[in-house]
């Protein structure tokens, strides 16, 4: 199997369809979710909502690399997202964050595994493997908050 194609699966596990690692991913968690608990503020926490919200600013602007884009992201502008007001506006949001990571997928497949080790952008940015396993695992990260969040609301209700 091509470097990519297990790349771009493991992307999938954590946000589409994946259950290894963490027994869990994305969408399981967030599919059916209130949005009233979504952007539940605990304490000084952030919302399971804008956590989200700042996965899918990262998988967006990764996207638009591959899509031949410059590479606009950045750490200071990755939690500043309009608030969610309503379940509408949940729902639209999580159909597009679903409908970008698959793209994103796509996008890693049809790479060819010489490019993996090719520089991202700018060589100081990495090659583009270490731009995607970058995203997994801040993905990763991520979802343990979002379950962790979640464990608290319900035990608080």
């Amino acid at each position: 199997m091509k470097k990519t194609i297990e790349l771009a699966n493991r992307f999938r596990e954590i946000i589409i369809n994946g259950t290894w690692i963490a027994n869990t991913n994305y969408k399981d968690q967030l599919e059916n979710l209130d949005w009233k608990i979504a952007v539940s503020k605990i304490d000084s926490l952030n919302t399971i909502a804008i956590i989200a919200q700042h996965v899918h600013y990262f998988v967006n602007g990764i996207k638009n690399v591959f899509d031949g884009g410059n590479l606009e992201i950045r750490d200071k502008y990755s939690f500043d997202f309009p608030e969610i007001k309503s379940k509408s506006e949940w729902k639209s949001f999580l159909t597009k964050f679903w409908e970008d990571a698959e793209n994103l997928a796509k996008c890693i497949e049809q790479l060819p595994d010489e490019k993996l080790n090719q520089g991202f952008v700018d060589v100081k940015y990495g090659t583009y493997k270490r731009n995607i396993d970058g995203l997994i695992e801040h993905s990763y990260y991520h979802l343990g908050q979002i379950v962790l969040i979640k464990k608290i609301i319900f035990a608080r209700q």
